[in-house]
């Protein structure tokens, strides 16, 4: 945890931006954002921020994935309001799924946060990053969409459609174990997702929403309720530089992860994944 500034920034404001760029990167594609925010540092030689930046660097992210999906939220919100129909009980039934899978996540958030922070070293990201990587291939490749997710605010009578409600519990329980660096939240999500019968941009674009409401209480819990007190312990021109590249590269992660799975599926990320830990790998043999 940051303890609070009174001399020099923990970062600089270069060093900031590079991390906020990581930050939406790694959050929104299937790489890991936890391991390249520790990693990226450690290997430059730039000191770690700490978890509570890194959470900060979080509500970029979280700035970018309302730009992309402002149209599925209002549309959700419209349906939520709607007159008593197909259009109200499909988006009652969504928002009810999105809630019931991000129950599991904040409860261990809340338990195993302390634990989560003790595993940040580079051999367990490495291993982490290869296995899920390997996994999230392998998943993607033998699994056979069944469901499907129609874009929220895609149909004129604005009605949302929603996967099983099997379907976002796995998602959800999922979540959960990106709680161990390396494995990535978005790439455990979207691996069940594609285990549980979604179709490709199906479970990419549930993952993005589910992602949305965990990522604002972390965020909250960090900022405002933590006693250690994020926002007066960062800088405000670091994190400032920090939350303007994580908003503005996590919206140009989701148009480059949409329109690559509109073509192909996750191998090039699960191929990134394991290049990434082999490189480890030889770095720490080399010392």
């Amino acid at each position: 945890m940051l303890a609070i500034m009174t001399a020099e920034p923990v970062l600089t404001p270069m060093q900031a931006l590079v991390l906020g760029i990581v930050q939406g990167l790694s959050e929104l594609l299937p790489i890991s954002s936890s391991a390249h925010l520790y990693l990226v540092p450690t290997l430059l030689g730039w000191p770690y921020a700490g978890v509570a930046y890194d959470v900060a660097m979080h509500a970029g992210t979280l700035a970018a994935l309302v730009a992309a999906f402002l149209g599925d939220w209002l549309a959700l919100a419209r349906g939520l309001v709607a007159p008593p129909g197909p259009e109200r009980r499909e988006a009652r039934r969504l928002f009810a799924m999105l809630a019931a899978a991000t129950v599991p996540a904040l409860i261990a958030g809340k338990l195993l946060d302390e634990w989560s922070e003790s595993l940040r070293s580079v051999p367990l990201q490495a291993g982490m990053l290869a296995v899920f990587g390997i996994l999230l291939w392998w998943v993607d490749r033998t699994a056979r969409a069944r469901e499907s997710l129609t874009h929220l605010s895609a149909r004129p009578e604005g009605a949302v459609t929603a996967p099983g409600w099997p379907t976002a519990l796995a998602v959800g329980f999922a979540q959960c174990l990106a709680l161990i660096p390396g494995v990535s939240r978005s790439g455990i999500t979207m691996t069940a997702g594609r285990a549980c019968g979604l179709s490709r941009l199906a479970t990419a674009r549930f993952s993005f929403m589910l992602s949305m409401p965990i990522t604002l209480a972390a965020v909250v819990y960090k900022g405002v309720f933590d006693s250690d007190g994020l926002f007066t312990s960062v800088p405000p021109l670091t994190l400032a530089v920090g939350l303007l590249g994580s908003a503005v590269s996590g919206f140009l992660a989701i148009r480059l992860m949409l329109g690559l799975l509109r073509r192909t599926g996750f191998g090039v990320f699960a191929a990134y994944r394991v290049v990434l830990a082999l490189a480890l790998v030889v770095w720490m043999a080399r010392g």
